[in-house]
C-alpha cells in the first residue's frame, strides 16, 4: 500500500472490483490525506478481496470502528447478466400480453448489427415456459376494465412453482398507473410460493412504454437474488471484522450511491456501479484542470468503458443497453467494448490475428503473472515491448515473467510468420483501433469534434494505451490522474447518495398550469425526502432535483427538460420555447406550431456526502532528471528505442519531459508516445500535448 501520509482518525474506504484487481482507496477524513492499494479479485467470491483490502488497513493501525464510511462499484450483477447465469426466473403478465417480451421492439438495433446478416437477438431471460397470463386490465387512463382473478392466478402459479422459480417478475398493464393489481399478484405470489423474490414494474420502473418497463423488471427479478446474497455476505464479513458504520454504499449506475438494503431490491440499478464511480473523478477533474470537455478512457483488466463530458458535465441516458438488453433506468452513457489488459490474441484458423474479446481474467490472468496462463494477452504484449519493466509492477510487489510474455507471444507470431515484436505491435495495434471505435461511437458519431477533448485515461491500462489512441484520433491531448489505476474507486469517495423517480402522466403542456405540475411532483418530493432522512440525511444536505421528458404529440421520443424547485407564472411558456431550442440542437429541426406533451415526471434526491479535499500542491524544487530510475528499450513503430523511465512520485510540479518515456507508480505506468510532451500540473497530473510544450 503506497500512502501520502500517516496518522489515525476517521477513515472513508471505497473499493472499485475488477476482473483483475480490486482497487482501494483510503480517505483520513481528518487531515484528507490518501492511501491506495491493488489487490487480486477474487471472481469466485468478490467479498474475499474486499475483506483482505479492508483489513490491510486495519494492520496499518486503523480500529474498525474509526471506519465510517464505506462505498463499493460491483460488478457482482454485471457479471451475471453479461454471462447469463442469474436466477431462474418467472414473469407474469395482463392477458393477451404475453407476446411483449419476445417481440421487443420489433427490429434489430441500430448500428453496425443492422449490416450483421448472423445477427440474433439475446436470448430471452424468461422463456415461454415460465412466462404466464394474469386475468385482469387497466385502461390507459388508469381504470379498472376488468378486476384481478385471484384464483386464476393461484392456478397460474401451480407451474411455476414446480418449475422451482427462484424469482418473479411482475408487468402488467398500465400498472404505472394503477399498481394496487401488481401490489396484490405479490401478495398471492408469496402465499403460494415462500422464500421467491419478487420484482414489480410499478416499484422497479413506474413509467411508460411497456416493453422497456417490462425488460428492466425482468433483468432486476433476474439479478436481484444474487446481488441481496453477495450484499448480505459483504455485510456480514465486514460486520465480522469490526466495520459496523451504517454508512454502507453501493454505487449506482446514474453515477450516485444507495444503500446496501436499497441496492439489494434494485439490482437492476448497479449494471454500471463500477465504472460509474470514474466519471464522478472525473467531473471533479474538469474542476481541478480547467478543462471542460474530456473522453473517460477507463481500460481495466478484462474491458474498456469510455464516456463523455461536455461543459463538466456527463451524458445521462434515461434508457439504455446492456449485452443487447434494454434498461429503462437513468445511466450514464457509457459505452463498453471488451478490451483490457488480460484480451486475449490469438491466429484464428484462416491464418489471420484475432484479438479478443475473451480475455484471462483474474485467473489464470496474463502469461507473465506466472499463474497459469500461456495465451498471450496485451499484458504480454506491453511488456513484451518494453512499456511495462519485470521489476516494478505494483511497486515491484509483484514481478512480471518477461520470458514468459514473449514466448506466449512468440506462440501466436510463430504460426503467421512474423517477428515476435512485430506481433506483439500488432496485437496492440488491434486493441487500440476498437478501442479508438469505442470512442467515435461517443463523439464524433454524435457530432462532437474530438479537436476539442482531451482524453482523461485512467484504469490499470489506460494511460499505456491513451497517447497513442489521442494521437491517433487528433485530439487536443491526454490527462492522466494522480491514482489512474484506482481512478474509480477514487470516484467513489467524491460520489453523494442518489435516488431517481419517475411517474408517467401523459398530458398536453398547454393544458395544464404550473400548479398542476408542482402538484405532480409533491408526493415524489416528500417521497424522495424521507427516504434520504431515512438514510441519515439532515435537510440541509438535502438536494431535489426535478425534470420532465417531453416530445412534440406523436412522437416517439421525447427530450428531458430539467426544472426549477418551484414554478412561477410563465414558467411553462419558457419552457416550451426551451424544448424548442434543445430539440433544434439535438435533431436539427423544431416545430414550434405544433403541440408539445408532458410524458413524465422525473424527480432526483440527492443526499450530499462532505466532499473530500483534494490537495493542490507547490514546486519543492526537485529536478526532474532526478525521476529516472532507468533507461529500458521499447519499440515504437518498429524501432527500438532506449527510453528513460520515470518514477512518478519524484516528479515535482512544473515539470516537463519529452516522449518517448515511460512513468512508473505504484497502480499505474504511462507511455509518452515519440513527438509528445509531458507536465506536472499543481495536483499532480499528467498532462501529454501531441507537440511542443
Amino acid at each position: 500500500m503506497e500512502t501520502s501520509g500517516s496518522g489515525m482518525g476517521q477513515y472513508r474506504v471505497t473499493v472499485d472490483t475488477g476482473g483483475t484487481f480490486s482497487d482501494f482507496v483510503y480517505v483520513n477524513e481528518e487531515t484528507d490525506e490518501v492511501s491506495i492499494a491493488k489487490i487480486p479479485s477474487t471472481p469466485d467470491d468478490p467479498s474475499r478481496a474486499i475483506l483482505a483490502g479492508v483489513e490491510l488497513l486495519i494492520d496499518k493501525g486503523v480500529a474498525p470502528a474509526d471506519i465510517t464510511y464505506f462505498c463499493h462499484g460491483t460488478t457482482v450483477g454485471t457479471n451475471a447478466l453479461l454471462e447469463g447465469k442469474g436466477v431462474r426466473t418467472a414473469l407474469l403478465v395482463t392477458k393477451g400480453f404475453r407476446g411483449i417480451y419476445e417481440v421487443q421492439e420489433q427490429s434489430r438495433p441500430h448500428g453496425a448489427v443492422i449490416f450483421d446478416i448472423m445477427y440474433d437477438r439475446p436470448a430471452l431471460l424468461v422463456p415461454a415456459s415460465l412466462t404466464a397470463e394474469v386475468p385482469e386490465r387497466i385502461s390507459f387512463e388508469g381504470e379498472v376494465l376488468e378486476a384481478l382473478d385471484e384464483d386464476a392466478l393461484r392456478a397460474a402459479l401451480q407451474p411455476l412453482k414446480r418449475r422451482e422459480v427462484q424469482s418473479v417478475a411482475v408487468c402488467l398493464l398500465f400498472s404505472f398507473l394503477h399498481p394496487q393489481h401488481e401490489q396484490r399478484v405479490r401478495e398471492i405470489v408469496l402465499e403460494e410460493m415462500p422464500g421467491v423474490e419478487v420484482s414489480l414494474s410499478s416499484d422497479i420502473v413506474p413509467q411508460i412504454r411497456e416493453y422497456y418497463r417490462l425488460s428492466t423488471t425482468v433483468i432486476n427479478a433476474y439479478l436481484q437474488p444474487i446481488l441481496a446474497s453477495y450484499i448480505a455476505n459483504l455485510e456480514t464479513r465486514l460486520s465480522g471484522a469490526g466495520v459496523v458504520t451504517k454508512q454502507k454504499y453501493i454505487m449506482q449506475s446514474n453515477g450516485g450511491m444507495s444503500t446496501f438494503a436499497a441496492t439489494a431490491k434494485k439490482a437492476v440499478a448497479t449494471v454500471l456501479s463500477g465504472p460509474a464511480g470514474g466519471i464522478t473523478a472525473s467531473v471533479q477533474a474538469c474542476r481541478t484542470t480547467g478543462q471542460q470537455n474530456l473522453i473517460t478512457f477507463d481500460m481495466g483488466g478484462t474491458s474498456c468503458d469510455v464516456a463523455l463530458i461536455k461543459d463538466g458535465e456527463p451524458s445521462v441516458s434515461h434508457r439504455g443497453k446492456i449485452d443487447g438488453r434494454d434498461i429503462a433506468l437513468p445511466m450514464i452513457d457509457i459505452n463498453t467494448v471488451s478490451a483490457g489488459g488480460g484480451t486475449l490474441a490469438r491466429a484464428d484458423r484462416f491464418g489471420a490475428l484475432e484479438v479478443g474479446p475473451d480475455s484471462a481474467g483474474a485467473v489464470p490472468g496474463p502469461a507473465c503473472y506466472g499463474r497459469g496462463g500461456t495465451q498471450p494477452t496485451i499484458t504480454d504484449c506491453n511488456l513484451a515491448l518494453g512499456y511495462l519493466g519485470e521489476d516494478n509492477f505494483l511497486g515491484g510487489k509483484m514481478r512480471l515473467d518477461k520470458a514468459a510474455a514473449m514466448a506466449a507471444v512468440d506462440s501466436v507470431a510463430r504460426p503467421l510468420g512474423m517477428d515476435m515484436l512485430d506481433a506483439a505491435e500488432g496485437i496492440v495495434r488491434i486493441i487500440n483501433v476498437k478501442m479508438q471505435e469505442a470512442v467515435k461511437a461517443i463523439s464524433t458519431m454524435r457530432g462532437h469534434d474530438l479537436r476539442d477533448f482531451l482524453l482523461l485515461a485512467f484504469g490499470g491500462a489506460g494511460p499505456l494505451h491513451a497517447g497513442r489512441i489521442a494521437q491517433d484520433l487528433g485530439m487536443a491531448g491526454v490527462i492522466v490522474p494522480l491514482f489512474p489505476g484506482v481512478y474509480s474507486a477514487m470516484g467513489l469517495v467524491m460520489s453523494d447518495v442518489k435516488h431517481d423517480y419517475v411517474r408517467s402522466r401523459l398530458s398536453r403542456l398547454a393544458s395544464i398550469d404550473e400548479a398542476t405540475v408542482d402538484a405532480q411532483f409533491a408526493d415524489l418530493v416528500a417521497h424522495a425526502r424521507a427516504e434520504l432522512q431515512t438514510e441519515g440525511f439532515a435537510e440541509r444536505a438535502i438536494e431535489i432535483e426535478r425534470s420532465l421528458d417531453m416530445r412534440y404529440a406523436g412522437q416517439g421520443y421525447e427530450l428531458t427538460m430539467p426544472l426549477p424547485e418551484t414554478l412561477g407564472d410563465g414558467a411553462l411558456r419558457k419552457l416550451r420555447a426551451e424544448f424548442d431550442e434543445a430539440h433544434r440542437q439535438q435533431f436539427g429541426h423544431t416545430a414550434p406550431n405544433e403541440p408539445v406533451e408532458i410524458v413524465s415526471y422525473r424527480l432526483r434526491g440527492i443526499g450530499r456526502v462532505p466532499p473530500v479535499k483534494l490537495p493542490s500542491y507547490i514546486p519543492q524544487g526537485l529536478k526532474t532528471q532526478d525521476a529516472i530510475r532507468e533507461h529500458r528499450d521499447m519499440r515504437f513503430d518498429g524501432k527500438t528505442l532506449s527510453c528513460p523511465v520515470y518514477q512518478r512520485e519524484k516528479l515535482d510540479v512544473g515539470a516537463t519531459f519529452s516522449g518517448p518515456a515511460v512513468v512508473d507508480q505504484l497502480d499505474c505506468t504511462t507511455v509518452v508516445f515519440p513527438g509528445q510532451q509531458a507536465r506536472v500540473d499543481n495536483y499532480k497530473n499528467i498532462i501529454i500535448t501531441m507537440g511542443a510544450a
